[in-house]
């Protein structure tokens, strides 16, 4: 039986003038549609932590507004920021050194997937969040 994958989704251009608090309530919204907010409180922190990252990555780093897209197809959250910066970004390890350069790190450490996508017009980071397991299903690893 061949069955259909089904989706919702949701976009939102956030420019630089925008924060990324901005970003964290517009996500918290749809997060809260789905019913994550109450159902998996910890995927959705991780799910705010990482948007408020990578807005605020399009800002600073690559001085351009963010495109923000968040994409349920039933078995992952996709949450997509594209800017127009060619530049890729690259997961540093913590410094006592420096203050900033954590958060692609922290974004690798909170999502199941995490990929770069350079584009013709700049590159976009992809985050994929998977909902908990049942208390008694297996626990899916981390790919």
């Amino acid at each position: 039986m061949n069955e259909s994958l089904r989706a919702v989704g949701w976009a939102r251009s956030l420019p630089m003038s925008t924060g990324a608090k901005t970003a964290r309530d517009w996500t918290r919204r749809h997060l809260s549609t789905l019913g994550w907010t109450t159902e998996a409180p910890a995927t959705a922190d991780a799910v705010l932590l990482t948007v408020s990252e990578l807005v605020t990555n399009a800002h600073v780093h690559a001085r351009s507004s963010a495109q923000l897209v968040l994409t349920w197809d039933t078995r992952c959250l996709h949450v997509a920021v594209h800017d127009s910066s060619r530049e890729l970004p690259v997961a540093q390890p913590p410094s006592a050194e420096r203050l900033g350069g954590r958060g692609m790190f922290l974004v690798d450490a909170l999502a199941d997937t995490l990929q770069t996508l350079p584009c013709p017009d700049g590159k976009t980071v992809i985050a994929c969040f998977r909902l908990p397991d049942e208390p008694d299903g297996p626990a899916e690893k981390k790919i």
